[in-house]
């Protein structure tokens, strides 16, 4: 539940079209929902303007299953499933197929198209994975993202030749392993917020992605967020959470 249904909820109690039994019901659902196996979460909406997204390691598929049934029953807003596997993906298609499937992230009812201009840039193409959660997240709230694949820093004028798409937007996610230079280029070009993913691509002293962790953590381009290791998903919650901020500002 958003905002804008709570109202509609009020103002239909007000105008007589719903009775006051039928919004208490409602309403008594709107905090969290128990399954049994899983809380689920519909105030969160109203607290920080983000549903609550399924994160799907660790959980059956039927788990998942009930948990966008419920998600779809409630609100109206975009629904995520994140990390699914194909058993965990055909269970929640049979609650209702009428979804995006993005690399391992699928969504339900997409918001309605927002014009902020947002950049994914990857450092590789062994990234994909990372920079579909990212897109995946933003496209469910409106935001259609401009990609940039494989502008890694061993060849900087892959990226160089995007400098005028980097200049233009309005807040960047730079996804990269390795020794995660690319953050710290990026940051350097532009005046858009950049929020920085590490992955878990590169050879031995990469480290699973800590390597590029801390070189983003200590890169001296100032105003660079990180995230943890491979969260696509939380950087688009960043830049969505810093799109919000300056729509209602502008609102």
């Amino acid at each position: 539940m958003d905002a804008d249904k709570l109202r509609q909820l009020l103002t239909e109690v007000q105008n007589g079209d719903r009775t006051l039994d039928e919004a208490v019901s409602t309403i008594r659902r709107l905090p969290f929902v128990d399954l049994g196996h899983t809380k689920v979460d519909h105030h969160r909406e109203l607290r920080n303007g983000m549903a609550e997204a399924i994160y799907g390691p660790g959980k059956s598929p039927e788990a998942v299953a009930a948990i966008v049934a419920e998600l779809l029953r409630a609100g109206t807003g975009p629904v995520l499933l994140t990390r699914a596997d194909p058993q965990q993906r055909e269970a929640a298609l049979a609650v209702d197929g009428d979804a995006t499937i993005v690399g391992t992230t699928v969504v339900w009812r997409r918001a309605p198209t927002r014009s902020h201009k947002v950049v994914v840039a990857s450092g590789g193409t062994a990234d994909q994975p990372v920079v579909d959660e990212c897109v995946a997240t933003l496209s469910a709230h409106g935001i259609a993202a401009t990609v940039l694949t494989d502008v890694g820093v061993a060849g900087l004028h892959r990226l160089l030749a995007h400098f005028d798409v980097l200049a233009d937007a309005d807040a960047i996610i730079a996804v990269a392993g390795m020794e995660g230079a690319l953050a710290s280029v990026v940051t350097g070009l532009t005046a858009a917020p950049v929020v920085a993913v590490p992955t878990s691509t590169g050879y031995g002293a990469g480290l699973e992605g800590v390597t590029a962790l801390l070189s983003m953590m200590a890169s001296c381009a100032s105003g660079l967020t990180v995230v943890g290791i491979d969260n696509g998903f939380g950087a688009a919650a960043a830049v969505l959470r810093m799109l919000a901020a300056v729509e209602k500002n502008v609102g």
